[in-house]
């Protein structure tokens, strides 16, 4: 979809193509754009199609460079998606910016287009491309903090659910998470890399409260750098503990299981026994061998027993003293 959007006592209200004011600054939002659409683009401002596939790729970086009469663009922003396994994802968001037209392309939707357009963002003017253009990377990075905390809070919610009971689909959701922080740390590092890039190079120029802008930018993203960071740490750490936890359970499971079947071999080794050629015992012949040897057997291997297990005892309980010393 290909909206056209310009100011008025600024204010951004959509317009008709036919109805496009030439005297006034344009706005080009294409989002979810089909094949159809980017061909009327390429054909009505003459942009190079490499530039319009890189602006639509999902796995672009960011970047700037100079294109045939414009300047292009690229940021990653962050994109929440309910419906998807992983909610809280980044795409590339282009901006081809003319002389008196800006062009921004996205392959979906997101919330920072959506606060452009509702006119949520105070001050924001189009007669200034490059403030425009930092004003979006200012409100990328506000998104990008807000997510981090919703990733963070729901994060601890899960970390009390599995408290209760380890399930798989909480487990599930920790991952995905950490896919999230993963994605954002990366589109927060090409970012900034952009916002260097900018300072640099001389493509777009920006005066001096765009520097100022420049700057709070930079303090935002590499804030949602560490913190992106902080957290995709917890997350490992989280699911490496409940791992431990897993495996404890499963060795108490097992050491359970093994005293069972241990139990149960004792009834088949005497079955076993009497099953060969060896009479039984109380019958007319003199079988009362088998159940002699029977009996001191099973009266060894219960003392024997005995004693390992009360020996484990006294080791287990004497590491717990050692342990508690040194604490």
């Amino acid at each position: 979809m290909i909206n056209y959007w310009q100011q008025e006592n600024g204010i951004f209200v959509k317009k008709d193509k036919d109805k496009i004011d030439p005297e006034k600054r344009l706005w080009v939002d294409a989002r979810n754009v089909t094949s159809k659409e980017i061909a009327v683009l390429e054909a009505d401002y003459k942009l190079d199609h490499d530039h319009v596939v890189d602006s639509l790729d999902p796995d672009e970086l960011s970047r700037i460079e100079q294109g045939d009469g414009y300047v292009l663009t690229i940021m990653r922003l962050p994109v929440y998606m309910p419906n998807a396994e992983v909610h809280y994802h980044t795409a590339p968001m282009g901006a081809i910016v003319f002389s008196d037209t800006i062009i921004t392309m996205c392959w979906t939707d997101c919330e920072v287009l959506k606060d452009l357009c509702a006119n949520r963002i105070k001050d924001l003017t189009i007669s200034d491309f490059p403030a425009f253009i930092t004003r979006i990377l200012s409100r990328a990075d506000t998104m990008f903090l807000r997510y981090l905390k919703e990733i963070n809070r729901r994060t601890n919610s899960i970390q009390e659910e599995l408290q209760v009971s380890i399930e798989n689909n909480e487990l599930i959701q920790l991952f995905n998470l950490e896919k999230s922080l993963m994605y954002f740390t990366s589109s927060l590092k090409s970012n900034q890399l952009l916002l260097e890039k900018i300072r640099k190079t001389k493509i777009i120029k920006f005066d001096a409260d765009d520097q100022d802008w420049l700057d709070d930018v930079e303090v935002d993203n590499r804030q949602a750098m560490e913190m992106a960071n902080t957290y995709s740490q917890t997350i490992s750490g989280t699911m490496d503990a409940f791992a431990s936890v897993i495996s404890n359970n499963m060795n108490i499971v097992m050491k359970q299981l093994t005293v069972f079947s241990i139990a149960l071999m004792l009834i088949s080794f005497i079955t076993s026994f009497w099953g060969m050629n060896i009479r039984l015992p109380w019958t007319k012949d003199d079988g009362w061998t088998g159940f002699i040897v029977i009996s001191i057997g099973c009266a060894v291997l219960a003392t024997g027993a005995f004693v390992i297990m009360t020996f484990m005892s006294k080791i287990q309980k004497k590491f717990r003293q050692l342990k508690n010393r040194k604490r």
